[in-house]
């Protein structure tokens, strides 16, 4: 594996479950943790390092929208929840040895920072890991489009969308056992063909702005090192209008 980093500037985007124990509620300190020392892996091939956690693990607002409270007062919940997270993976981050900023769009004094765009780009230029929190402060918006949002703000290459499989897939491969992987795919064609990448909100952004998205399985080890590393990993999604799938 090559010791030169592909991209400077990165964002990850978790999952609350990623954090999550069994049955994918609240946080796992352990898995926690060994997310944490993936981190270290690339935090120490001198990266700069965004993180943007998801809550499903703490609360779902568009679930609790659906079971009759106010959309609104439900996102907020759930951008609370993420900053649970992000607080959880800071102190797991810092156990291994990263300094940290945790950064909320709800301010939220004793606890995280106010998000300020020029302060996030400062702490990555001293190699502070920082984490986004509290969403976009808006409900209405998930934390794929915080992700998306955030990584253009502060100038970020890619955006690594860590999951449970190993890509994007032309149908579930849970149900049908014929589906393929996709090495590389477009944003416009993720939008038409529904793939569920991210919501259709974060795909247009991201798109709008020419951002990569890279989406793979963060839980097999070395693979968040090997695609830093150049490694063919995971599926590409970006501009580019070839649509290449896995022939496997």
């Amino acid at each position: 594996m090559g010791s030169n980093p592909k991209y400077k500037r990165i964002l990850i985007k978790l999952s609350g479950e990623a954090l999550a124990g069994e049955g994918e509620l609240g946080i796992d300190t352990n898995k926690t943790f060994s997310l944490a020392g993936q981190i270290k892996e690339v935090y120490d091939m001198g990266l700069q390092i965004a993180l943007v956690v998801g809550g499903g693990n703490m609360i779902r607002g568009e679930t609790l929208a659906k079971s009759g409270m106010d959309r609104a007062t439900a996102d907020y919940m759930g951008m609370l929840g993420t900053i649970m997270n992000a607080l959880a993976l800071q102190d797991a981050c810092e156990k291994q040895g990263m300094y940290t900023r945790v950064l909320s769009a709800i301010e939220m004094k004793s606890v995280a920072e106010p998000y300020i765009r020029r302060r996030a780009v400062r702490h990555l230029e001293k190699n502070r890991v920082i984490i986004f929190a509290g969403g976009t402060g808006n409900p209405y918006f998930t934390t794929d489009t915080t992700a998306s949002l955030r990584a253009v703000e502060v100038g970020c290459e890619v955006i690594l969308k860590a999951t449970k499989v190993d890509g994007v897939y032309t149908a579930d491969p849970k149900k049908d056992p014929a589906a393929k992987r996709y090495k590389q795919v477009s944003f416009m064609e993720s939008i038409k063909r529904r793939l569920k990448v991210m919501d259709s909100t974060a795909l247009s952004l991201c798109m709008d702005n020419n951002m990569p998205i890279i989406v793979f399985d963060i839980f097999k080890s070395g693979n968040l090192k090997g695609l830093i590393a150049g490694e063919n990993i995971g599926t590409l999604i970006s501009n580019s209008e070839d649509v290449i799938e896995d022939g496997r």
